[in-house]
């Protein structure tokens, strides 16, 4: 089967005093949701999930709309972090707090701190709970930055939880055998933002 996971599209930042951060998507994400929805159009997809995060699911709203399809919300395609009371997009933060930046780009240097591997482990479990109930099928998932590199970490078993930064609005194929083969296809497509 194809597993096709998106990165939502740029969020606003939020900062709370007290609660759950949970952001939705910029003017600049709703345009970037809008293009990766026309391209996929084309393609065949069997079933969609999303993160419950605001964000995700403004993203998947404009594919589910042009497709018909039903968004599954999936718990387990949730952001590490989604506790937290702040959202800053990775770009502000490279900005002004280029030590958090660095930190964040180098596999947090306290991994165990922000509870990664448990993190990687949901990850792992989500993505193959839709693998394991679409097979010879093609599934679109709607998540984050960090559900992505947790799930092309496990596939290349490597160690590192994050090891590259996924573009919003970018696509990554991956092809998974019901013998239990995981291989990447692609990572950070984004031919659809190309005049953006």
């Amino acid at each position: 089967m194809e597993l096709i996971l998106i990165r939502h599209g740029l969020p606003v930042r939020q900062e709370l005093e007290i609660g759950r951060a949970d952001p939705p998507l910029s003017d600049t994400g709703h345009r970037q949701a809008s293009l990766v929805a026309t391209w996929l159009a084309p393609v065949r997809i069997d079933a969609v999930y999303s993160s419950p995060m605001v964000r995700a699911r403004q993203t998947a709203d404009p594919y589910v709309e042009l497709s018909g399809n039903t968004a599954v919300i999936h718990d387990g395609l949730e952001e590490f972090g989604r506790e937290a009371s702040s959202y800053i997009p990775v770009e502000q933060l490279k900005e002004e707090n280029y030590e958090a930046w660095q930190a964040l780009a180098t596999d947090f240097a306290s991994v165990q701190e922000l509870g990664l591997d448990a993190f990687g482990n949901t990850v792992v479990g989500a993505m193959e709970e839709i693998i394991g109930s679409h097979k010879s099928q093609t599934a679109l998932v709607f998540c984050h930055g960090g559900v992505i590199n947790a799930w092309a970490s496990h596939v290349l078993g490597i160690t590192t939880r994050m090891f590259f930064e996924p573009v919003y609005t970018s696509v990554h194929r991956f092809l998974c055998a019901s013998t239990g083969e995981r291989n990447i296809v692609s990572l950070n497509e984004t031919a659809h933002l190309r005049d953006f």
